[in-house]
C-alpha cells in the first residue's frame, strides 16, 4: 500500500494462490472502491495517485483488531475515501493547476512558507533550479503517503486529520522536512539535492510533525 521503493520483497508464494471461493484479495476491494467513486463523479473519475490515498484508509478498517467493525471496512473506506476526495480533488483536477486552489499554487506556497522560515536554504534551492514541482507535487497530492512507510504514513495523516487547518500544516509538514535537512541541501550539487528530495532520508517522523508544530507556533 506504501511506496514500492520502501516495501521489501514479498516473503512467500503463498501471496499469489487462488482464493477459496467467495473470498476477495484486497486489491479487488480497492479497485472497486475507485470504479464506484469514478461513476459517481464523472468530473474527476480516476486520476493516477488515487490508489495512494485509499490505501492507508482501507489498510485501518481492514486490520481492526473488531471482526464486526473489520466487515465494513470497504463501505467505512469508500464513505472516509469519498469526504477526503471532496476536500482534495482540486489536486487531480487538471484545469485548476493554476488557480488559487489547484495544486501549482499549492507547490509556490510551500517555497514562499520557506522563503519566510529558511530564507538561506529557500535561495539555495533557487539557485539550482530545484523547482517544487520536481518533489512538492508528489508530497502535495498524495499526502506524504509515496516517501514513508505505511504506519508512518498512518501517523502523518493523524496529525494532519486532527488539525483544523489541516492542509495548510501539510504545507508546514513539507516545509518542515525541507529546514530538517537543510544542511545537505546546502551542501549537496544538484544531482544530490534531487535525489536527496525523490527519496526522503529521515525515517523518524515524529521529528518532522514536531519541526512542523514549531513552525505552526510562530507564525
Amino acid at each position: 500500500m506504501s511506496s514500492p521503493h520502501k516495501n521489501a520483497a514479498p516473503s512467500s508464494v503463498n501471496e499469489y494462490q487462488v482464493l477459496p471461493n467467495g473470498c476477495e484479495a484486497h486489491w479487488e476491494v480497492v479497485e472497486r472502491i475507485l470504479f464506484i467513486y469514478a461513476k459517481l463523479n464523472p468530473g474527476i473519475a480516476y486520476v493516477q495517485g488515487m490508489n495512494e490515498i485509499v490505501g492507508p484508509l482501507y489498510y485501518t478498517f481492514a486490520t481492526d483488531p473488531n471482526s464486526e467493525w473489520k466487515e465494513h471496512a470497504e463501505a467505512d473506506t469508500f464513505f472516509c475515501f469519498t469526504n477526503l476526495m471532496a476536500e482534495i480533488r482540486d489536486n487531480f483536477i487538471k484545469s485548476l493547476d493554476d488557480s488559487q486552489c489547484g495544486i501549482t499554487y499549492k507547490m509556490e506556497k510551500v517555497y514562499s512558507t520557506l522563503k519566510d522560515k529558511d530564507m538561506e536554504l529557500y535561495l539555495k534551492l533557487q539557485e539550482q533550479n530545484i523547482k517544487p514541482q520536481f518533489f512538492a507535487f508528489r508530497w502535495l497530492t498524495l499526502l506524504l503517503s509515496q516517501e514513508f512507510l505505511l504506519p508512518d504514513v498512518i501517523r502523518i495523516w493523524d496529525s494532519l486529520f486532527a488539525d483544523n487547518s489541516r492542509f495548510d500544516f501539510l504545507l508546514l509538514v513539507c516545509c518542515a522536512m525541507l529546514i530538517l535537512i537543510r544542511e545537505h541541501l546546502l551542501e549537496g550539487d544538484f544531482t544530490v539535492n534531487m535525489r536527496l528530495l525523490q527519496d526522503y532520508p529521515i525515517t523518524d517522523v515524529c521529528q518532522i510533525l514536531q519541526k512542523a508544530k514549531e513552525l505552526q507556533d510562530s507564525q
